[in-house]
């Protein structure tokens, strides 16, 4: 294949007009994932042939690549308008799919699913539209569709399993995580989705056990160690989850997890561990999602007891835990599936899209700071509210839905 290349660019220094050598090298190049040059080389072609759908829509691939999508939806609609092909419309939906113009993208698929009523692909992406539509029916019977063309497909058994466990149908819900677990085992967000439901029935070892699992195969997972840490605590097992902490540290620091284990040190009552890990929370502050001026005004309280050598007692008792927090079966679902984001998830996956697929080293934990917010230290306070956990993991969707770009 690189043989191939170096000869039509060979061709193409003798002879730059030569636009066969350049249709074919531009082709290569899409197929060897060199998008920049074969950008500038389908660009040229375009130029001299404006009514050649082909080189229209192979352009749109490599801009989909690159992630110019408002340039790939345009080169797209320049295809269709030469030639109104299945793969084109296909194409031009996943694009108005990631610039969140679901009905639009939703008109694509219907006019791919007119003649094509068995392509699985199309009903997800219109089971994606419909969602984000809160249209949730439509939603759920293209999602249904889906599987029932392709059995495999774990991204749409995730969303009809978010949906259900989002509608209280939980027995619906663990069976489409089971589903998915039999075609992909290592799945994490399956896992941690059935973690969460169990929970929430009073099963606390079965979901330690999804949630370890969760760990297991997605290691940067905070939300699986935060209700981990919920668990845990309830059930009087801080040194187990102890062990689980300072692993996952080892590997990489995080404010987050840093926070928990201050909570953790602090409901066993050891101060000066407390205080150590509050003050590493902060200097992790850009993994930090809980609010700083809380953490801050427990490491001057922490910091004041230390300078009086005072002794700390331990937060609570099992019995004062559980009485003290009666809502400890359930999370607040503040998160938002994010369809544009399998990366990969993603998805990661499907592509916990958890693309780490479902973690962004780029994107930086929003602060959350109110100013009229205050903090009263009370050995004997409630364990601490995940305000940042969602019930349930949501579906990322990017780029590990299944792509009919298929280059020419």
């Amino acid at each position: 294949m690189e043989n191939d290349i170096q000869t039509l660019q060979e061709i193409l220094k003798e002879d730059p007009s030569n636009f066969q050598a350049r249709r074919e090298l531009s082709i290569l190049l899409v197929n060897q994932g060199f998008n920049e040059e074969a950008e500038s080389n389908l660009e040229y072609l375009c130029k001299y042939f404006p009514e050649d759908a082909e080189l229209h829509y192979n352009l749109g691939i490599v801009y989909e690549k690159l992630k110019k999508f408002e340039e790939a939806k345009e080169v797209y609609k320049k295809a269709i308008s030469i030639s109104p092909q299945e793969d084109f419309f296909y194409n031009l939906g996943e694009v108005l799919v990631d610039l969140k113009e679901w009905d639009e993208a939703e008109n694509c698929f219907k006019t791919v699913l007119r003649t094509d009523p068995n392509d699985s692909n199309c009903y997800f992406n219109l089971g994606l539209c419909y969602y984000n539509k809160d249209e949730r029916n439509q939603a759920l019977d293209s999602f249904q569709k889906a599987v029932s063309i392709n059995p495999k497909d774990v991204y749409a058994y995730f969303y009809l399993g978010y949906l259900y466990q989002d509608d209280g149908l939980t027995n619906f819900a663990v069976e489409c995580y089971k589903k998915i677990l039999e075609i992909s085992p290592d799945y994490s967000w399956a896992y941690y989705n059935l973690g969460s439901i169990a929970f929430k029935n009073g099963n606390d070892e079965e979901a330690k056990e999804y949630l370890k699992k969760t760990i297991q195969y997605n290691p940067v997972d905070y939300e699986a160690y935060k209700l981990l840490v919920k668990i845990c605590l309830k059930n009087n097992e801080a040194e187990e989850v102890l062990e689980i902490l300072h692993e996952a540290l080892d590997r990489e620091p995080n404010g987050d997890l840093y926070y928990c284990l201050a909570r953790v040190y602090k409901f066993i009552g050891d101060l000066e561990e407390y205080y150590d890990a509050l003050e590493s929370a902060l200097q992790n502050s850009y993994t930090l999602s809980y609010s700083k001026k809380i953490v801050k005004q427990e490491l001057e309280i922490a910091g004041e007891k230390i300078g009086k050598h005072q002794d700390i007692e331990p937060e609570m008792t099992v019995g004062e835990y559980e009485e003290n927090n009666p809502d400890n079966e359930s999370y607040e679902d503040n998160e938002e599936i994010n369809e544009s984001e399998y990366d990969e998830e993603d998805d990661n996956n499907v592509s916990q899209e958890y693309e780490d697929d479902d973690y962004d080293e780029e994107d930086e934990y929003e602060e959350y700071d109110n100013s009229d917010e205050s903090v009263e230290f009370d050995e004997n306070q409630d364990d601490y509210e995940d305000d940042s956990s969602s019930d349930y993991e949501e579906y990322e969707s990017d780029d590990e839905s299944e792509d009919n770009n298929d280059e020419e």
